[in-house]
């Protein structure tokens, strides 16, 4: 394989609320390759309706999961495009052992997955994280009752707007989403500890320090 060929690939793991999605981003600008989430795939094929994006609709229309071949397709169509030629931060994917083998063979030729950052964050804490969230109804803005709120409870500080809680954001849902996490997901994290691939960093820490966590293990692989 030509050096020019290799790619840098990264997988985020962590249970829902540890802080994936901001640390993808800050990475994204550290390395300059694209983060991809499961979402963010499923948005794009869905609102532009590609052949993969009707496939997984007729699925979902029925209430049927989506199958994994279909999301292993998005993602391999995915790291097709040009912002991929360096290689790509994978954010929510894969989400079970299926999908990780996939990836393997599909990044196999390009160099590899080169390192798997694991989040940790204790549960309740993620419970926490996540059920304070309240979204401005009017223009979206974000906030959180305890570590971000507003200067007037229930009200956007933007533009006066009602704040609510989301429907993923309710306690009930929240565990949910833990127990398929743990059901799904988890098992990857021995997966990828049998090939030397984790890195466990700790997701209760400030922003800052979780990212300068993230930059070791990077510099401790020669990949920054």
């Amino acid at each position: 394989m030509a050096a020019q060929d290799r790619r840098v690939f990264l997988v985020l793991l962590g249970v829902p609320g540890a802080g994936k999605g901001t640390q993808a981003k800050l990475l994204e600008e550290l390395l300059q390759i694209p983060q991809i989430s499961t979402g963010d795939l499923f948005r794009y094929n869905l609102k532009n309706e590609t052949e993969l994006g009707l496939l997984a609709k007729s699925y979902m229309d029925r209430g049927d999961l989506v199958p994994d071949e279909v999301t292993i397709r998005m993602v391999e169509e995915r790291l097709t495009r040009e912002d991929c030629a360096r290689g790509a931060i994978f954010d929510g994917f894969p989400r079970n052992l299926v999908q990780a083998t996939a990836l393997d063979a599909i990044t196999e030729p390009l160099g590899g997955i080169a390192l798997v950052p694991l989040i940790g964050l204790e549960d309740d804490d993620a419970m926490r994280r996540i059920t304070g969230r309240r979204v401005c109804r009017s223009c979206g803005a974000v906030y959180h009752i305890d570590f971000n709120p507003p200067k007037q409870e229930g009200v956007c500080d933007v533009d006066g707007g009602e704040l609510y809680q989301r429907d993923d954001d309710k306690p009930d849902t929240v565990r949910n989403r833990l127990y398929v996490y743990y059901k799904q997901t988890a098992p990857l994290v021995g997966y990828y500890y049998a090939k030397g691939l984790l890195a466990e960093v700790d997701g209760g820490l400030p922003i800052d320090e979780v990212q300068a966590n993230l930059k070791a293990a990077l510099q401790a692989k020669g990949l920054i």
